[in-house]
């Protein structure tokens, strides 16, 4: 079984000014793996896509248009709006859907994919098998979020003593302390929606939808409204025919739409009004805001400031920053951050990541009892060692071929 896949580096990947480069020069720079055939002239290569993170599809359209891509309808859906929304073009020409559990085969190769617990909707884990031979690719993963019931039917129902466990390790040299789980989120969000006047003001991830989940509520166990931007409200009815999940609606009063200026007019301007309209029911204004400023908890981003110059009484209230602190580096972040400052807003961080804590790295190593682990998606390749203590870690470069020792 060959593997080729391409290492992360710590470098920010400046996607607008590569946009023009052709896949010959992603190649020679180490951004894309040279696999002939993969960008042009051949129906014999095929893409498992694990879940609709950027970081996994965003080069999409330098492949084959011919090529199959093997991914969850879910996760399909899920990069229709974020085209929509980002006025991007991420094309799937020939999508093939699969179910958690369900194998499936690509040529000689057998496929079963696992849904994983992840903050990104519907993301999946994938044991590969062919000519005796297995290969684990993890995935994004973790087992505190809301669905770690998810990890404990994989851990019933997965293959044990795979060849090689292909080890996600986004978290490795940050805390080895277990994370806060979802639910934890959820009552720090009530404990800080009790305590305080508001309004709330959090910026999170317009598809971390178990965030959006507890934040929903948490809204609910207070009495408050939660006012969510056009483009969310838009991704939760886009996938709540994939699980029960709130978004504006009969069934969930207590949500409104709020419609920022800009991303109104840049859906307006492709003509896709209806996409507007479908929420005209359960529109809430800036005025209606400013009057209700003590119940109301809202979703916002950098790119609703001049929508927020608009809304009064937010002196007092709280801006909640739900996502990676590492974020808040970018520049555009700072400025909204000391922005919400000004306006008279005390800051909050309460987050909790969407990657395995290294307890839950421990457990998938002791379920499947790899002979290999290989580390992938990780800044701290070299620190696998110091934590698989016992168990055989290989590093290995792009473009380098890995043969099964019979």
């Amino acid at each position: 079984m060959d593997c080729r896949w391409s290492i992360q580096t710590e470098l920010h990947f400046d996607s607008p000014a590569l946009k023009d480069k052709t896949p010959e020069e992603f190649i020679k720079e180490g951004i894309l793996p040279g696999i002939p055939g993969f960008y042009q002239g051949s129906s014999e290569i095929s893409l498992l896509l694990s879940h609709a993170h950027q970081d996994h599809y965003g080069l999409i359209n330098y492949i084959d248009p011919d090529c199959n891509i093997y991914l969850s309808e879910a996760t399909h859906k899920l990069i229709e709006p974020t085209n929509l929304f980002t006025y991007q073009e991420w094309t799937i020409n020939n999508p093939h859907y699969f179910d958690s559990g369900e194998s499936f085969t690509v040529g000689d190769i057998n496929i079963t994919p696992f849904l994983m617990d992840h903050s990104a909707f519907d993301a999946y884990a994938f044991l590969v098998e062919a000519d005796g031979s297995s290969l684990f690719y993890s995935g994004d993963f973790r087992s505190h979020g809301r669905k770690s019931k998810a990890f404990d039917w994989f851990s019933h129902n997965v293959k044990t003593g795979v060849d090689y466990l292909l080890l996600e390790g986004t978290t490795l040299g940050r805390s080895d302390q277990r994370f806060p789980t979802e639910t934890d989120i959820e009552n720090d969000l009530v404990s800080t929606f009790t305590n305080d006047k508001g309004p709330h003001l959090i910026y999170t991830s317009g598809q971390n939808i178990d965030r959006l989940v507890s934040i929903f509520r948490a809204c609910r166990r207070t009495g408050k409204i939660l006012a969510l931007d056009f483009y969310i409200a838009n991704v939760l009815k886009t996938l709540s025919s994939y699980g029960r999940l709130p978004y504006p609606s009969k069934d969930f009063p207590e949500i409104k739409v709020f419609f920022p200026y800009r991303l109104a007019r840049m859906i307006s301007n492709q003509g896709k009004q209806e996409l507007l309209y479908q929420f005209k029911d359960y529109k809430i204004t800036k005025d209606q805001i400013s009057d209700q400023a003590g119940r109301i908890v809202l979703t916002v981003r950098p790119s609703m400031q001049g929508d927020l110059d608009y809304i009064d009484n937010l002196a007092g209230g709280q801006f909640i920053f739900s996502m990676w602190k590492g974020y808040k580096k970018e520049q555009r972040t700072k400025e909204f951050i000391d922005y919400l400052s000004n306006r008279g807003l005390d800051e909050k961080h309460l987050h909790t990541s969407g990657h395995a804590d290294q307890a839950t790295l421990l457990r998938m190593v002791d379920i499947l009892k790899p002979k290999n682990i290989v580390p992938i998606h990780t800044f701290e390749g070299d620190a696998y060692k110091n934590v698989f203590i016992g168990d055989n870690v290989i590093r290995i470069n792009d473009g380098e071929v890995v043969t099964k020792k019979s």
